[in-house]
């Protein structure tokens, strides 16, 4: 049994149990938790170097089982891929979007079917980081506190004009108009959620207040018509070389003294290039095609050289650990409902990204800001209090 195996394997003391096509098997450590089982014989020998890539891509197709809780899972394969395989030093391929490639990938991901995201989503269906304020919160809870927080920053009051760039299937738009009074225009580019979105809006009766279209953000008016931008989850799509473009479109969208709240994931690496040995690569073929992430600093910069003064900044990186062991526990709940939604396949790829993501966000391999800025009055001066103690109150 012994010499089926790439001797670097043979050396690991891991909770893992490798069981191969003929049913022949190994421990590499005591007391398993995680069973890896290979269907595949070609996989053995590319054992010796068990990238994250490699792995998930082998589970996705069908060449490798996985047996344990799918968070051990992932806890012991990170441990295996840390022991054989170094983190490389690459720079990242910057990736050319434009409007039929960005709306082509949103689709990919977002029209994939609503009531699969409505089995582990919360009610509002808020796809993107909640906010924990005590951590005892429910997944519901904690996304509509994620609501009021980012309204409290964006100040908003009654009448206000509030644009909501990315704006899914509609909730934080609802939310908004419902509970600050303000009137919303929503963008997206995915047909799934605006349909829904549409929906949704109709049974508020909130039709006079809340405007959903599919529109591109590059085509939003540039007239300066609206009080205050905000948008959640929705830069990582853009593009490094699209960025300066994005910010000056916020930029012009938004009146003086207006407010602008950019909402999204970061990378680790001032240089934007990926980390977790692979993992990245495996995200961008089945999650988020042609999806980049910057840094904090390559954004903050693009929104200041285009005009807008940073005035706040707040990482809730563990809130999104939290939110995504939330999203996977209730797609692990749900299996049998979600495997007559989506294809074998698709619910494989979605079952490794969401606990994958938990463990990168816990783990730091990326990060998630909410950055506030402001579009400075001609002379300077900035419509906002001293400090953010309203913010709390």
């Amino acid at each position: 049994m012994l010499a089926q195996l790439p001797p670097a394997l043979q050396k690991l003391h891991l909770p893992l149990r490798l069981k191969l096509w003929d049913g022949n098997q190994f421990d590499l450590g005591p007391e398993p938790s995680v069973t890896i089982v290979v269907k595949d014989p070609q996989l053995v020998a590319e054992f010796t170097h068990p990238s994250l890539d490699l792995l998930g891509t082998a589970f996705v197709e069908g060449k490798l089982e996985l047996e344990g809780s799918v968070k051990e899972v992932i806890r012991v394969c990170d441990e295996l891929s840390q022991a054989l395989v170094e983190e490389e030093d690459t720079r990242p391929t910057r990736i050319h979007h434009d409007k039929e490639i960005d709306a082509a990938s949103i689709s990919y991901h977002y029209d994939l079917s609503n009531e699969f995201y409505k089995l582990w989503l919360d009610k509002d269906m808020a796809y993107s980081c909640g906010y924990f304020e005590t951590g005892e919160e429910t997944l519901d809870e904690a996304q509509i506190a994620k609501f009021r927080l980012l309204c409290r920053k964006l100040r908003l009051k009654p009448g206000e004009y509030l644009l909501d760039v990315g704006c899914g299937w509609g909730g934080l738009a609802r939310f908004a108009a419902r509970e600050y009074g303000v009137k919303v225009f929503g963008i997206t580019l995915s047909k799934e959620q605006l349909a829904l979105g549409r929906e949704r809006v109709k049974a508020e009766g909130l039709q006079d207040k809340v405007d959903l279209q599919l529109l591109d953000y590059r085509d939003l008016p540039q007239d300066g018509r609206f009080d205050k931008i905000v948008s959640v989850g929705m830069f990582e799509h853009v593009g490094h070389a699209n960025l300066n473009e994005y910010c000056n479109i916020l930029f012009n969208a938004v009146r003086e003294g207006g407010l602008v709240m950019n909402h999204g994931i970061t990378a680790k690496h001032t240089d934007g290039r990926p980390v977790g040995r692979g993992a990245g690569d495996f995200i961008d073929r089945y999650v988020f095609p042609n999806g980049e992430l910057p840094h904090l600093s390559m954004i903050t910069a693009e929104i200041s050289e285009a005009g807008l003064e940073v005035v706040d900044v707040e990482s809730l990186r563990l809130h999104y650990a939290r939110t995504l062991d939330h999203w996977s526990q209730r797609l692990e709940n749900n299996l049998e409902a979600a495997a007559k939604m989506v294809p074998e396949k698709t619910l494989r790829i979605w079952r490794l990204y969401l606990a994958g993501c938990a463990y990168a966000f816990a783990h730091g391999w990326i990060n998630i800001d909410q950055i506030l800025a402001t579009k400075p009055h001609a002379d300077g001066s900035i419509e906002l209090p001293p400090t953010r103690a309203d913010i709390y109150r």
